[in-house]
């Protein structure tokens, strides 16, 4: 299940339906699906999108999607850092970005609008269902064991291009679940932050 920890308040919430009451006024829909027993560990793509077609059906009905697939990251891909340097920079994308996990733990931060509340992380791992909506401020990285298996949701193209907000600002904040190395600090103006050993 999910863990939302709101850096500054030294909070962290991990109820489903705490999360959900937490997400629902940045636009931030969040649901957990079962995953026992649906599918085995290392089932294919297509396994796996026939697996959860019943709930893909419902999410394409009700958020406009027209595609699926599959998106699979272990750490042996060739050149894994680089793939990974796109997306853990503070950017948006102009569509949602829909991800259902199947195996494996990220985390993404999200940066709210001011006024709209704290920078706060949301980690998520298998059966976790999260919905960033297009335009919100955030970056997304793996977590220590560099995999991660989810479904993907797309209402135009099967993949999408992030637009950097030029802020340097994922720059202090390193996500917990990368082990024991980091500790949480005080840097920058801006709060507590965690950072690398």
């Amino acid at each position: 299940m999910a863990l939302v920890r709101i850096v500054k308040e030294n909070r962290t919430l991990t109820a489903p339906a705490e999360i959900r009451e937490f997400l629902k006024p940045v636009g931030i829909d969040y649901d957990c699906w079962p995953v026992a027993g649906r599918v085995e560990r290392e089932a294919t793509a297509a396994e796996i999108l026939a697996a959860y077609a019943p709930e893909v059906a419902a999410l394409k009905a009700r958020g406009g999607y027209i595609t699926a697939d599959v998106v699979d990251v272990t750490p042996d891909i060739p050149n894994l850092q680089a793939m990974l340097d796109r997306f853990n920079k503070e950017h948006r994308h102009e569509e949602d970005e829909v991800r259902f996990i199947v195996k494996g733990r990220g985390i993404f931060f999200i940066h709210p609008e001011a006024n709209a509340g704290p920078l706060f992380s949301i980690e998520v791992e298998a059966g976790d269902l999260i919905n960033v909506p297009a335009g919100t401020k955030h970056w997304f990285d793996l977590c220590a064991d560099r995999t991660i298996r989810a479904i993907r949701l797309f209402r135009e193209k099967a993949g999408w291009t992030p637009h950097y907000s030029g802020d340097d600002i994922a720059s202090h904040y390193e996500p917990l679940c990368l082990g024991p190395k980091y500790f949480p600090a005080t840097g920058a103006g801006l709060g507590q932050t965690l950072v690398k050993l």
